[in-house]
């Protein structure tokens, strides 16, 4: 059954078609940001093709080298439990072709931030722009395409918690291993999707209330707390997430995240520093 509109033999997912909402709604915020700096918003539209390739290969190897547990596969060489995207016994053009065919699922968000931000970088810098004030103007929209392209996440019936009976809680039609006696869970794209929402509030209201005081690069930062905060706390409700050992690997590279970003900022902040917020010039 396509989980989306069917043309044919052909299937358009629902999940593909919210994120390409999330990235345009994107777009049309950081242009707005951009007009309101009195900066080109036209280079909006030219940055997106570069952090949407970014994004897409970066939130593909996230997943591909960190892939939950019930991922796993039996590997007839070694009798383990292996990574399905290294697979011993199998061909190495088996391997390849499971690895690139994201139409079968398999996207992670803090790839997506890592790749998405590189491209946006090595853009910056072919066009001589300021990539911190660039990553600014991005940030908010980043959490806007998050909030809209999470609820894929519902079609596909994936990013769920904990077994719950709450009215809220999401049906999930496929037996969840080890929970099979339930049908209801946590809906954690729901909450995430709350979570960032108010993350996008916030970074609006940060970058105008304390505009004088901000440097370039701030609120990209503040977006990374923000975002690692929520993420942090929601993974102790998720069922199946990556691990290193005992260890959710995500939560645990999210925590880092958040650390450091907060470190980046207070140290940037410190006393006899002054903001630099703005200096750039409008670009032609």
């Amino acid at each position: 059954m396509c989980p989306g509109i069917s043309i044919g033999p052909l299937c358009i997912r629902f999940y593909g078609i919210l994120i390409m909402l999330g990235a345009v709604a994107a777009a049309f915020l950081a242009q707005y940001e951009a007009r309101r700096r009195k900066l080109n918003s036209e280079l909006v539209w030219d940055a997106l093709i570069w952090v949407l390739i970014g994004g897409i290969i970066g939130a593909r190897l996230w997943h591909v080298f960190t892939p939950p547990p019930s991922m796993l596969v039996l590997d007839a060489v070694s009798n383990k439990l292996v990574n399905p995207y290294f697979v011993h016994n199998a061909s190495i053009i088996k391997n390849l072709t499971d690895i690139i065919s994201i139409w079968r699922g398999g996207l992670g968000i803090p790839g997506a931030i890592i790749g998405g931000g590189l491209a946006l970088y090595i853009f910056c810098w072919r066009k001589k722009m300021s990539f911190p004030l660039w990553a600014d103007i991005a940030a908010p929209g980043l959490a806007l395409a998050q909030a809209i392209g999470r609820w894929g996440n519902y079609f596909n019936q994936e990013l769920y918690g904990k077994p719950s009976n709450l009215p809220w809680a999401t049906k999930i039609d496929h037996p969840v291993a080890g929970y099979t006696q339930y049908s209801t869970f946590h809906p954690l794209f729901l909450y995430e999707s709350i979570w960032n929402l108010m993350n996008l509030g916030f970074l609006l209201w940060f970058e105008r209330r304390f505009a004088n005081k901000l440097k370039d690069g701030d609120i990209f930062l503040t977006y990374l707390v923000g975002y690692s905060i929520g993420r942090f706390f929601l993974e102790f409700l998720r069922l199946d997430a990556p691990q290193i050992g005992t260890i959710n690997f995500n939560q645990a590279f999210m925590l880092v995240v958040g650390l450091v970003s907060a470190f980046l900022l207070f140290w940037r902040h410190r006393k006899g520093t002054t903001p630099n917020k703005g200096t750039q010039k409008p670009e032609a």
